[in-house]
């Protein structure tokens, strides 16, 4: 798809991080950009620099989506682009032992739905909506609208305490293939990045020799992914129209192990 002032993007979780990037990336490419995002005062910074407009959203609510893509619609007409970038990470064992009192422990439940809430389900609520109003327009180049999903290596490669952060991620690479052949008919292309170790604000927080030692497990090259990396592959899909119902995996060739 081609990428200017007549094409309109979303982009969850776009005030920070992955979604920033890509947000940045598409304006620069001429593109009119909506961000979605709960943390208003960085979204609204962004949008500004930018030259795109800020929805406070929350991907989780039924009708905070359905406001945002009316506002971004208001603002921008109908995106072509959604870029689901929107996600949340927290650990802990499936059952875990007190070391001091030897207490057995398990995963509190209300996490666990609240990951997969906000990165599974919360990605597929915005991919229904977005899709909805993609299929109205006419075809351009061929096609009505082009989704990328972020997902994580993870995916395959989870690690100890990481049950519901990847069986979310999981749940994002699984849902590719079918949701692209659900929208085949109407012309709109699904893919989705698996990125591995990125550079984001999280990891920049991280102390020098965490930082340090996770740069050398990436077997080539040996450093953190770059947002700008995971930015420039989003393009690619855009651009690129063969792209569709695949999973890419942007990691430097890292497998996590267990821990």
């Amino acid at each position: 798809m081609k990428m200017d002032t007549s094409i309109a993007a979303v982009v969850t979780g776009g005030a920070s991080g992955l979604g920033e990037a890509a947000a940045r990336a598409l304006a620069q490419a001429g593109v009119k950009v909506a961000l979605f995002d709960r943390n208003a005062e960085r979204g609204l910074m962004v949008a500004s620099e930018i030259g795109g407009v800020f929805c406070e959203v929350d991907v989780t609510d039924d009708a905070s989506v359905a406001t945002g893509f009316a506002a971004a619609r208001k603002a921008h007409g109908q995106e072509r682009i959604l870029i689901n970038c929107a996600g949340i990470v927290a650990g802990a064992k499936t059952v875990s032992r007190n070391r001091e009192t030897g207490v057995l422990g398990h995963f509190p439940m209300d996490l666990f739905a609240k990951i997969v809430a906000v990165n599974l389900t919360g990605s597929f609520r915005c991919i229904a909506l977005s899709a909805h109003g993609m299929a109205a327009l006419e075809p351009l180049d061929g096609e009505r609208g082009v989704i990328v999903n972020t997902a994580s290596v993870a995916a395959t490669d989870g690690q100890i305490g990481q049950a519901a952060y990847t069986a979310s991620k999981a749940g994002i690479v699984g849902l590719t293939l079918p949701v692209a052949r659900d929208l085949a008919a109407e012309s709109i292309r699904v893919n989705t990045i698996l990125p591995g170790i990125m550079e984001t604000p999280m990891m920049a927080a991280m102390p020098p020799a965490v930082h340090d030692s996770l740069s050398v497990s990436v077997p080539f090259p040996k450093r953190l992914g770059r947002a700008e990396e995971f930015a420039s592959l989003v393009l690619e899909i855009v651009r690129n129209g063969y792209l569709n119902g695949e999973g890419i995996r942007l990691d430097g060739a890292i497998r996590l192990p267990p821990k």
